[in-house]
């Protein structure tokens, strides 16, 4: 009889009504004393708890109590928060996922960039004319990459403010693209204009309110294409001109 409650205590004690749970010990071991008493409180027990069973809040309790022990680890392993999600997405964003007029447009443009050291390579000559041409679209660019802060930083509801750091800092590359033009020199301006570009990167990758990711991504390529086209003029008249100079030397030998 006894080895027969304890168990029956232990599973049902949660669920036994108020007044059983002031059954302490020592008043259960004075009940316990004789047979009739274990068997009057096995009754007791068996009917309250049957009792409770049957109440329809206690099952929603039992239920929910189930759910929550088969369901909270895997729930935790499974569900992330909103802000992971969006993180995770915005990850497997790449230039693949960029609006096709935006992709076929930046790649279209780079074409002047590349072509004017491509030309001189060809034909194994320096022209002043192209490398100054390809100087002047770099800093129409730059002033086009400066102009974009603003218009990301004044729409209403823009992750931009149109504050003194956004708006001054859209100023800095038409300033720096100027500057470019004001040399003779198609090196010192091509030398300015790829300052200007990183600053504009820097601003666009860095400091601005989130653009897309595809949008970063085709900034950073597009950066490099065009310092390097930039900076293969100079170098490419640097080679041409000691080639002229080793020929010149070779005919008068």
């Amino acid at each position: 009889g006894k080895t027969n409650m304890f168990p029956l205590i232990q599973r049902c004690c949660f669920y036994t009504p108020f007044r059983l749970q002031k059954l302490t010990g020592p008043r259960l071991l004075l009940c316990a004393k004789d047979k009739a008493t274990w068997s009057s409180l096995g009754l007791r027990l068996q009917r309250d708890v049957c009792k409770n069973l049957r109440s329809p809040s206690l099952k929603a309790v039992y239920a929910t109590q189930l759910q929550a022990l088969h369901t909270s680890l895997p729930a935790s392993k499974k569900k992330k928060p909103p802000e992971s999600e969006a993180e995770s997405q915005e990850s497997k964003e790449s230039l693949k996922d960029a609006p096709k007029p935006a992709l076929y447009l930046s790649l279209g443009g780079l074409f002047p960039f590349v072509m004017a050291p491509l030309a001189m390579a060809t034909q194994g000559s320096y022209y002043p004319e192209v490398a100054l041409a390809q100087v002047m679209y770099g800093a129409v660019t730059a002033s086009f990459l400066g102009g974009m802060r603003w218009g990301f930083a004044l729409p209403e509801g823009s992750p931009g403010k149109p504050d003194w750091l956004n708006l001054a800092n859209g100023i800095v590359p038409p300033v720096l693209a100027w500057q470019a033009l004001l040399f003779k020199d198609a090196t010192l301006g091509a030398v300015m204009l790829v300052m200007a570009l990183g600053i504009a990167l820097h601003y666009d990758v860095a400091l601005l309110p989130p653009y897309p990711r595809w949008f970063r991504r085709l900034r950073v390529w597009g950066t490099v294409v065009m310092v390097l086209s930039l900076l293969a003029t100079p170098a490419l008249k640097l080679i041409l001109e000691e080639q002229r100079l080793e020929g010149r030397n070779n005919w008068q030998n």
